[in-house]
């Protein structure tokens, strides 16, 4: 009896002790909140010395966690951007490139996308028992075959849970005032024809049935007019605003075309919903912004609130969300148990302007901006982490660091693991961040304009000092600006770059605006570091595998048959989300 009882006894011991085990490795785990703005310049926010524009919810990021004042993003255009982030891959190892200027996925009835063998963060932390969400852009694909497919949807890379645009915002997602009458018109048009066909089919029944009396040309005047109707109707369907502006809820579209300025606030809204259903956690949630996005569409809470125009209230504007997102967290008790990670996809746009006015970002210090795949401007962005009583507050590091690196930390902090069977780029920050070492574990980054290198920076383990080494530089037009401001974006290929050789070089511990590049008189170090940083490109070269460019023009173009529709092709007009939207800046 003895005997019995002590087995008992040791029994609720061990299973006491493995759930008290089981807890203590849930509690290690912490939730994961990954915010990413879209084309946001570092000069932007105040943590990183804009005195201008007011951006205080996210410069508190900085103030009560860790700021990276070298984070670099692996293209200077969205697609590759978020394909590298989301795989800790340079996107050439994905295929997210092409063999020309193509940069991006251009509208959302293509069939390119990121290839569904690559593996994300969201795939990892799900294996370790985490709920994944996306909420806001995708812009890495949609349908592959026919519409509705969605065979690149968030879905089938590790993501439980979608709300937003699976595309991209741009210019035709904000329509002037005079399409709202093209759309009522085209509500009615779609009434119409279901009228038209009902009537159609009655009479053609009743016709057969010998119930009425009609002539066989009454019925095909109809047919014809409904035929009419929908050629009319798709002819009208020109802009991408009915293709590519739209919303969706998982696989439903619940906007088409969507209303682009009250979008924000329902995307906090549905984010701030995915906080609460998964309070208990563990989470991994991927906010990605709409703003600051060309055409800035801003709520009327925000026009005019600004110094610098509608780019300015569109920072605020999203400032004031991130804020709201952050007093959830606070709200459900989970401040201490989620890491909040703040990022842009890459630099601002210079060539973003209407007339005087400038609608893109601004680089600060840094030369270059979005499309331009060298200049600092073009990929050194904001990153910032806070997770109080693990990460030091008010830190500053100065080291390179990459938006790939974001794989390989959540992976970590998840306790799972890189995938072991490709070439994983990022590394691991928590021991950056928390003060364990004090070197980066990037000696060498490479920075891509599609497939091609334009530069590569190298940080010597046994020095201070960050070599740039630029092979290939855009050519900015007109002559004297800062920008390619008559192509738009600036290119990777062709006659509109210059081919450097030698190669251009500076040290940006000495030189961060890339003022003045060093010369064999003016650098003892000149011929060491080009053939050091070339040797390192060639050992790096051997390790790409080719594959499939995705964004090349065949898989870049447009196919009717899968444009998105949210009722019966070409009828696609919807709102779903009516009454939605609007919150209030109670605490603006």
């Amino acid at each position: 009896m003895t005997l019995r009882r002590c087995l008992v006894s040791l029994s609720w011991m061990w299973f006491v002790l493995s759930m008290g085990q089981s807890q203590r490795t849930d509690d290690d785990k912490p939730n994961i909140l990954l915010i990413v703005a879209d084309d946001l310049g570092i000069g932007d926010l105040g943590c990183y010395g804009n005195y201008t524009i007011r951006t205080p919810n996210i410069d508190s990021l900085a103030r009560e966690g860790v700021q990276l004042t070298q984070h670099i993003a692996a293209a200077s255009m969205c697609t590759p951007s978020r394909s590298a982030f989301l795989t800790g891959r340079y996107p050439i190892r994905s295929g997210m490139v092409s063999n020309g200027n193509n940069r991006i996925i251009l509208s959302l009835p293509v069939p390119a996308g990121l290839p569904t063998n690559e593996t994300t963060f969201a795939e990892l932390v799900k294996r370790q028992g985490y709920s994944t969400g996306i909420i806001g852009k995708w812009h890495q694909g949609l349908n592959c075959r026919f519409r509705g497919d969605h065979c690149h949807h968030p879905y089938e890379y590790g993501f439980d849970y979608f709300y937003g645009m699976p595309f991209s915002l741009y210019n035709p997602c904000q329509p002037d005032p005079s399409r709202d009458t093209e759309l009522a018109i085209n509500h009615k048009v779609w009434l119409i024809v279901q009228l038209v066909i009902v009537a159609a089919l009655t009479l053609t029944v009743g016709k057969l049935s010998r119930l009425v009396c009609v002539p066989w040309s009454l019925i095909l005047f109809m047919v014809l007019l409904i035929f009419l109707l929908s050629y009319s109707w798709l002819s009208s369907y020109t802009s991408a605003l009915y293709w590519s502006c739209l919303l969706m809820r998982e696989h439903e579209i619940t906007e088409q075309p969507m209303k682009a300025e009250r979008a924000g606030s329902i995307m906090v809204k549905e984010a701030i919903s995915f906080l609460e259903r998964h309070r208990e956690g563990p989470f991994l949630l991927f906010y990605s912004f709409l703003h600051v996005h060309t055409p800035l569409p801003t709520t009327k809470d925000f026009i005019g609130t600004s110094k610098h125009g509608l780019y300015g209230d569109n920072v605020e504007e999203m400032d004031f969300y991130v804020g709201k997102l952050l007093a959830a967290i606070d709200d459900l008790g989970l401040r201490n148990r989620t890491l909040v990670y703040f990022a842009s996809d890459h630099g601002g746009h210079l060539e973003a302007r209407f007339g005087h006015a400038q609608f893109g970002g601004w680089n600060g210090i840094y030369k270059g901006g979005k499309g331009m795949a060298g200049w600092e401007g073009g990929i050194r962005v904001p990153g910032l982490f806070r997770w109080p009583g693990k990460l030091p507050a008010g830190k500053v590091i100065e080291e390179p660091t990459s938006l790939m690196d974001i794989l390989p930390t959540v992976a970590a902090l998840s306790g799972g693991s890189v995938p072991q069977d490709r070439v994983i780029d990022g590394r691991n920050l928590m021991p950056l961040l928390q003060g364990e070492v004090q070197r980066s574990e990037h000696e060498f980054l490479f920075h891509y304009c599609t497939k091609f290198v334009h530069a590569a920076r190298w940080h010597p383990k046994d020095s201070e000092a960050v070599w740039k080494v630029h092979y290939v530089t855009p050519i900015f037009q007109p002559p004297g600006a800062q920008a390619c401001y008559e192509t738009q974006l600036c290119q990777c290929v062709g006659e509109n770059v210059t081919y450097h050789d030698p190669p251009l070089l500076f040290d940006l511990s000495r030189d961060p605006s890339e003022s003045t590049p060093l010369t064999k008189d003016t650098e003892p170090l000149y011929d060491l570091v080009i053939n050091t940083v070339a040797s390192a490109l060639k050992e790096h070269k051997k390790s790409i595998t080719p594959v499939e460019p995705q964004l090349r023009n065949e898989l870049n173009h447009e196919r009717v048959w899968l444009k998105s529709c949210c009722g019966v092709f070409p009828f696609c007009l919807c709102d779903k989300e009516e009454g939605e939207g609007n919150i209030m800046r109670s605490s603006h």
